[in-house]
This record gives structure tokens, sequence and C-alpha cells, in this order.
């Protein structure tokens, strides 16, 4: 949002039949440089790119922009392709590691959003569409396309990215609570974190199932006379 940024990740882990809660964002904060990861993919891939990436944002670095650190992190993105790609395509897997970074540095007129793909390479997340889902996304996708703009306030986007969230809850079996959540206000160059349990959100979660039920009542039913 032209205000700031929103970031929301959940914290369950898939591992066959196994499911393990676990924290899949980084967040690093020094001097004017602000900036979060949040992953999706394989989790030995994910803490291998990270490791190789907090050494490289964590020690002195020049970066004054943050499309310099979304490059280093697409650059450790690959050296782990590199070394470890062939035994996991022998394993029967795929390469699967896609990111989120977000954030601001020193030169950075205003926040920031990229997308980093498994390959590397990276897009920016801009007005005409200001938001990014990885992972399990397509539940999520359409509260989002229908009620947040680069207008929107803070609390609306989290709101609605909550939403999405719920939606995406109950309808896989690959993403459950504890979520995770970012705030980033506009030359801060601070974070809000916070987790929020199921426990913190079940009467929201509630309401907003009733309340869906009450709009699809709602809505007229006359032009389904001709079949019904």
């Amino acid at each position: 949002m032209r205000e700031g940024l929103v970031a929301i990740s959940d914290t369950r882990i898939t591992s066959g039949t196994e499911t393990t809660i676990a924290k899949k964002y980084y967040a690093h904060v020094k001097k004017k440089q602000s900036i979060f990861v949040l992953t999706s993919g394989l989790r030995s891939v994910r803490d291998k790119a990270l490791t190789y990436f907090r050494e490289t944002i964590e020690e002195e670095n020049n970066f004054t922009k943050l499309y310099q650190a979304a490059n280093a992190l697409g650059e450790q993105i690959k050296r782990v392709a590199t070394e470890d790609g062939d035994s996991i395509k022998e394993s029967g897997l795929h390469f699967n590691l896609h990111t989120i970074i977000g954030g601001q540095f020193e030169k950075d007129e205003s926040p920031k959003l990229f997308m980093i793909y498994p390959e590397g390479n990276w897009i920016e997340v801009g007005e005409g569409s200001p938001f990014i889902i990885i992972g399990n996304s397509g539940f999520g996708k359409p509260i989002l396309r229908r009620t947040i703009g680069p207008d929107s306030s803070l609390k609306m986007a989290l709101k609605t990215g909550f939403l999405s969230f719920d939606s995406t809850r109950v309808s896989a079996n690959d993403v459950d609570f504890p979520i995770d959540v970012i705030i980033y206000k506009n030359d801060s160059f601070q974070f809000k974190i916070r987790r929020f349990e199921m426990s913190d959100l079940h009467n929201i979660s509630k309401m907003w199932g009733d309340q869906l039920k009450k709009s699809i009542e709602e809505i007229p039913d006359d032009w389904m006379s001709s079949i019904i």
C-alpha cells in the first residue's frame, strides 16, 4: 500500500504425513536497511539459501536499494541450485523455492516488494497488482483482488490479508495457524512483528464465515426461476 507493507506467513511445515510448526520468514534491520524475506518450497533448499543470504546481508555490505538485496538473494538461490539441483532431481523432486522480499533501504523512495522465482530472477510488485502470494495461493487471491488497492490502509490490508489466509486454511491441509504478521510503515526502517494463534482470531474467522453465508443468502435469486 502507499502507507507501507503488510506480510503474512503461516507456519505449517508438511513432510510426508508429518506436520510441524516453524517460522517461514526472516527479518533484518540495521541502520537504514530494513528487509523481510518470506519463503515457500522445499525446506532444505529454503534453509540453505537463507543461511547463505543471511551471511551476505548481516555482514558489512554496500546495499543502498532493496533491489540489490533481491539480486543477492537470487544469486544465493542459484548457488544452492548448482550445489543441490542434481541430487534433488535424482530423488524425484523439483527445485522449488519461491521467495517474497520486501522492505526499504536508504535510497529507496518508498518501500519495495519483489517476488523471486526458483531460477533466481525476480519481478517487482507494483500498483497494478499490489499483492503477491506464494505457496498455496488459489483460494485467497479473489478476496484480495476484489478489496484492496494501493490507497487501502494498512488495517484494511491486514484484515483482508487475514481473510485471504483463512479462506486458504479451510480449503487446504498444508496451511494453518499460527500466523506471523509483519508491518512496515513508510520511512520507519523498523518492523512490527506479531504471531497470532488460532485462539486470537477464531471469532474473526467465524464472523467471516457467518457474514459470507448471509451475503450469499441476500443475493437476489429471481434469475434462477427458469431452471429451479
